[in-house]
């Protein structure tokens, strides 16, 4: 099994490939403060989100939600979306296609 790198994202974000596959990949993005940010942004593939630990405030289109630990959604393709770190934490994301941009 491949070892992906832990790579910077941001300030105080890390993102790592988990693990992939054409069709899917999973990574975690690790955020250290509260602050933090996952600027907004859109992409052809279909993205679900599950929030390992920590608090978020999530952009997803045109509302804002907040999510905790033990939470998760699905973000259609090409929704803008993004969040704002409010207890440090990780999320775990998955994508379908996967995304070749992150290896």
């Amino acid at each position: 099994m491949p070892e992906f790198p832990v790579v910077s994202t941001g300030e105080n974000v890390t993102r790592q490939v988990l693990s992939d596959h054409p069709n899917l990949m999973v990574v975690a993005f690790r955020f250290s403060k509260a602050g933090a940010i996952g600027a907004l942004h859109s992409h052809p593939h279909v993205q679900s989100t599950y929030v390992e630990s920590g608090r978020f405030r999530f952009t997803l289109g045109e509302s804002d939600q907040e999510f905790g630990p033990g939470d998760s959604f699905v973000i259609p393709s090409d929704q803008t979306h993004g969040c704002v770190c409010l207890e440090p934490g990780k999320l775990v994301d998955s994508f379908t296609p996967r995304r070749d941009d992150f290896l």
